[in-house]
């Protein structure tokens, strides 16, 4: 949606059924672009766009005079990036002006990552799906807050907070009270329908046992077990980058297969597995059929 109408940007959040204070990105073609919608742009933010733009990194920032309230949650900051689709880069080329594009989905609910995911979860809501086929990363964009004295990491994805750290030669610091409210940030986000539980790995077997009775279905780093009768069993990739890449995709297969619970092994620690582990948390948080 234009980003500079409120009418437009008023329908996005209808459709999606997004909270009217949950902030949205804008996407802009060119790093060039970032005056036009942030103020007082500190080094860092240069930085970060040279090394990582077009690319899954958020910068946000305060706003430039003229952006509305209805892009930021009343905030007076706003998150900004150059996205590295071709498909997007040329359509926002052609648009010339900036983009605000969240999730193509139903607030909440598991992120699409094809446009057959936008047409499940959408349908005749929207007039037009543009298909530059399956998303390169999976995952959404890391965010960045550089609107206070250090550096904030808002949201973890591909691009990792220690690579961050080095472009910019300083530590992220964590979200406190004050930090700028972030797309994906609730407690529960990315939910499928059916209850997910995450499952340390010690105690998977553990959890099958517990819920043998019950049809369930698993994402897990390991292969099935002969004794396990579970409705549908994925393998995930042991690749943090493709383990991300595919969780969308896994989540919808086992939300639609039929089980009334979905068990989920959890990755490992490090901060290559942060974005992955984040949105896990997320889904899980939803409790009960998600929210």
């Amino acid at each position: 949606m234009d980003a500079r109408n409120p009418a437009a940007v008023a329908r996005l959040y209808r459709v999606k059924g997004r909270p009217p204070d949950h902030p949205v990105i804008v996407h802009i073609g060119d790093a060039a672009q970032l005056s036009e919608w942030a103020r007082e742009i500190p080094p860092a933010a240069r930085n970060l766009a040279d090394r990582f733009w077009p690319g899954p990194l958020t910068l946000v920032m305060k706003r430039a005079p003229g952006v509305g309230d209805f892009l930021t949650g009343g905030q007076d900051t706003i998150g900004v990036r150059v996205p590295g689709h071709p498909v997007a880069l040329e359509l926002l080329r052609r648009f010339g002006g900036g983009i605000a594009a969240p999730s193509a989905n139903k607030f909440g609910r598991i992120s699409p990552t094809s446009a057959k995911h936008v047409r499940d979860d959408l349908g005749d809501e929207v007039d037009l799906i543009l298909d530059g086929g399956p998303c390169e990363v999976g995952i959404e964009s890391t965010i960045v807050d550089l609107s206070a004295d250090a550096p904030v990491l808002l949201r973890p994805g591909r691009i990792t907070a220690d690579e961050i750290a080095a472009a910019i030669s300083a530590p992220l610091r964590t979200p406190g009270a004050k930090a700028p409210r972030a797309p994906g940030s609730l407690e529960s986000h990315y939910a499928p329908r059916c209850p997910l539980q995450l499952v340390v790995a010690a105690r998977l077997e553990e959890a099958l046992r517990g819920c043998a009775k019950t049809p369930h279905g698993v994402l897990a780093l390991r292969a099935q077990p002969e004794s396990d009768a579970s409705v549908l069993w994925i393998v995930a990739s042991g690749d943090p980058e493709q383990y991300a890449h595919d969780l969308y995709s896994n989540l919808r297969a086992l939300d639609t297969s039929g089980c009334g619970l979905i068990l989920v092994e959890n990755p490992p620690a490090g901060d290559k597995w942060a974005g992955v582990r984040d949105r896990l948390t997320r889904a899980a948080g939803a409790g009960s059929g998600g929210r």
